[in-house]
Order: C-alpha cells, then structure tokens, then sequence
C-alpha cells in the first residue's frame, strides 16, 4: 500500500513539473522577445499584447513547482515573475510643458467596429462635444450619417473613403488644411488644424491589426506612422486612433520614441483596456491612443462604451502650449 502511495506521488510530481515546465517555458519565450525588443512571429505578438495576464500562469507555475518541490523551477518561475513585473511598469518619460497655454480643446478617437457603432459616436458627440473626433473603420454608411448629423458642428473634414474596415474620418471644429494620408493598408486621413491661430498636425492611425500571416502588413504601417512621427518631430502634433497596438509592442514602442507621449500613459491611465470591449474593464488592452507632442499637456482623459462597437472610445483634454524647453520626468 506504502509502495502505490510512493508511485502515486511521484507520478504526481512529475506531472506537476512538466505543467509548471511547460507554462514557464511558454510565458519566458513572450518575455525574452519582449526583453530583446522584438514583436518576434504568431503567437508572440499577439500574446505581447496581453502581457500583464501573463502573470497568470506565471503563478499557476510557481504553485505546481512549490507543490512539486521542483526548487529549480521555482527560481525560474520567480526570475519570469520578476521580468514581467518589470515590464508591466508604464514605457516611456512624463512631459511637462514649461511653456504659456495657448490654447485648450477636446480629442474623441473612436473606432465604431465597420460602421455599427455610428449611432452611439454621435450621441456621445453631442455628449461630450469634443473639438476633433478621430473615427476609424467608418465605412461608406458611417461616412455619411456623419456628414449627416455633425456637418453644421464640423464643417471641417478628411475622409479616406471606403467599406468595411477600410474606411476613416476626422472631424474638426477648426479649419483644416489637407495632407496626405500616411500610406498604409486601412485609410489613415490626416490635416494641419489651425486652432486659434495654432498650427496642430492631425494624423488618424489605423494599422492592419497583428493576425497570423499579416504581421509583416501591421509592422510596416506601424513604421510608416513611426516614419511621419519622425518626420515631423518640429511640430504640435496629435495622433490618435486604433493602433492595433500596446505598449508591449515594440513596434509601437518606436513611435513614442519619436518623442510623442501616450496620453492616457500621462494621466496614470496606461493599462485600462480599449478592446475587446464587451470585456473591458475586467479583461483586455489598450490599442486605442492618443498620442500628443511635447507641446501638450493632459488634463483629463476618460474611457467612453459605445454601444455595437467592440472598441471603447478615448476622450482626451489637451491643452496646447507655447513651443519651449519641456521638462522630462522618469518613469
């Protein structure tokens, strides 16, 4: 009897530490990618993208390795447990404009999921009357109930027409003076806004999202967002949308790096999930942003459901400041 019970638990044992083994091994390949700052192949990009919840089987690990006595994966699970707390912390530096305010206005981003979340961006429009409103996917139908319902509101307008998810506009209380769209697979509308005698840069950012066999379509209209962001490094700017894209990624981390500053990351809000929305704020991630130049500052910015969509929306408070010396604070 003695004899079954000895087998028992060994064979236990053993199954605890090939789990424990297995959990490890796959969380330390997410995060050794995210160490060597790589958005590496399917599925690490897309895992990279639910970073924090890694801690998840990180813990289940330690707890089979404890029950297993397996001392040498406990310090495995620990030295794993320890990198992701590491990198969970916000990226990037805080900004402090030292510079004379010149002027305050409102950005809404909202992706209404190939049109069906129209209805709710307008009454959330009307709601929160921001100044500049950012709509990815807005299909043909989208396009047109905004101009619609919001044209004697903004008169101002980009659009890169198209159905499904190709489709975006910007809506703009000010007057705007049309740029080039970034080149990219989905529409990204962009424009120079004069607010109040203020040139700001206005860029929608909509990357393909990360799915298995269009990783190579999502880093290159990330890098060609990360290309406008260096090329207009000199000026206000402000670019907000879907990114397809979070903190851990690193082919977002290369736009910041440009010298743009995540808004919501500003306000202490970086990990408060935009998708998937039916499970947020329980569950998911931030690829929605808003993304400002040095010249900004944040004062508020609030995560809206919309209804049919499954992204919730970002309303962000800016205000724009005299073009000096900003002061950078660490993390």
């Amino acid at each position: 009897m003695n004899g079954e019970r000895e087998v028992g638990a060994v064979v236990r044992g053993r199954w605890a530490r090939w789990c424990a083994g297995v959990l490890f091994a796959g969380v330390s390949v997410v995060v050794g990618c995210r160490v060597a700052d790589t958005d590496a192949i399917t599925p690490v990009a897309q895992l990279l993208s639910f970073l924090p919840w890694l801690l998840v089987p990180v813990a289940a690990g330690l707890l089979l390795a404890l029950v297993a006595r397996w001392w040498v994966g406990l310090v495995w699970g620990v030295v794993v447990l320890g990198l992701l707390a590491w990198f969970i912390e916000p990226y990037g530096k805080t900004v402090s404009p030292d510079g004379a305010p010149v002027a305050s206005f409102r950005v809404l981003t909202a992706n209404v999921e190939f049109g069906q979340g129209t209805p709710a961006l307008v009454a959330a429009v009307r709601e929160y009357r921001p100044d500049v409103v950012f709509v990815p996917e807005c299909e043909y139908t989208c396009d047109a109930r905004l101009a619609e319902t919001l044209d004697d509101d903004y008169p101002h307008r980009r659009v890169v027409a198209g159905g499904g998810s190709d489709g975006s506009v910007l809506l703009s209380r000010f007057p705007l003076r049309g740029t080039d769209p970034v080149p990219g697979d989905l529409g990204m509308p962009g424009a120079v806004a004069d607010v109040r005698g203020n040139a700001v840069r206005l860029q929608l950012a909509h990357p393909m999202p990360p799915v298995p066999g269009q990783l190579d379509l999502w880093r290159r209209d990330l890098g060609a967002l990360r290309d406008f962001a260096a090329d207009h490094r000199d000026s206000a700017t402000i670019i907000a949308g879907d990114f397809n894209a979070s903190q851990d990624h690193a082919a977002f981390r290369r736009i910041l790096d440009t010298g743009l500053y995540d808004a919501a990351r500003l306000r202490g809000d970086d990990r408060t999930p935009t998708w998937p929305a039916r499970t947020a704020p329980a569950f998911g991630v931030q690829i929605d942003h808003v993304l400002v130049s040095e010249e900004f500052s944040v004062r508020e910015v609030r995560f809206l459901d919309l209804a049919e969509s499954d992204h919730r929306a970002l309303l962000v408070d800016v205000t724009l400041h005299e073009r000096e010396r900003a002061v950078r604070t660490a993390p």
